[in-house]
């Protein structure tokens, strides 16, 4: 075996140490959460949070307190979404007078992005349940009219929310002169589309630009933000919230 040779296989071997060894510490529990918390790649970035829970409280002026629910004072650790990326982006921004920027939602607006995120996924993971509860109708008793009710509410309420996000177009081709759009194969880009693919999906603004042939500009990022966030808006109640119509 040749030196040149030992040299190569020592280098891949290294370059493959130091693969793994990234992959390991984004798989691990960032910092604070409970050890009990596993190590796992298929996770994904993670950020840490404290559960917390209502509870009543005769003492407290409102009638309930805020109670920490974390396994022996630990936070536990959820995977990190598109709105954590731009809360690490904006803090990194300062502004006049040195302190961390802002993220450009709220925390409502944020809430309810993951709170939707959250019914769609678990509706469309209780569908296959609901298959399989019809399979094994006229068989007798199947315990499963308690997750049906629970079912069709939650899907009543992914409705709800729908039709709060409405009909409209949140970038519209014929309000934005060629130049600015990036070509003539620009397309309209729905509020439902924007919310679906920024919620549910995890694209980033530039990707749902590109997706529909418009071009990644300041401008056009900041009018999907500002879209986004009336929908989000519509989505807790606040119908008259930046009402697009539709081209």
């Amino acid at each position: 075996m040749t030196k040149q040779y030992r040299e190569m296989v020592a280098g891949r071997a290294a370059a493959e140490r130091a693969r793994l060894d990234a992959i390991l510490s984004r798989a691990t529990p960032v910092e604070g959460c409970g050890p009990a918390i596993p190590v796992a790649p298929a996770r994904g970035p993670q950020v840490a949070f404290m559960p917390h829970v209502v509870m009543p409280d005769e003492k407290a002026e409102s009638g309930y307190k805020v109670e920490r629910i974390g396994w022996r004072g630990f936070s536990a650790a959820r995977a990190a979404d598109i709105f954590d990326v731009l809360e690490r982006i904006a803090a990194k921004r300062k502004d006049r007078d040195g302190n961390p920027g802002r993220s450009p939602f709220s925390k409502g607006q944020v809430n309810v992005a993951r709170l939707y995120r959250d019914l769609v996924e678990r509706h469309d993971a209780g569908g296959m349940r609901c298959a399989s509860l019809e399979a094994r109708r006229g068989s007798g008793p199947s315990g499963g009219g308690e997750f049906m009710d629970a079912f069709i509410a939650e899907g009543e309420q992914i409705a709800l929310m729908r039709r709060r996000i409405g009909a409209g177009v949140a970038m519209a081709v014929r309000r934005v002169r060629p130049s600015k759009r990036g070509g003539p194969d620009a397309k309209p880009i729905l509020d439902l589309v924007l919310v679906d693919a920024i919620c549910l999906h995890g694209e980033t603004f530039e990707a749902v630009l590109r997706q529909h042939g418009w071009s990644k500009t300041g401008r056009n990022i900041s009018a999907l933000i500002e879209a986004l966030a009336a929908c989000l808006d519509r989505m807790q109640g606040y119908p008259d919230a930046g009402v697009h119509k539709t081209s």
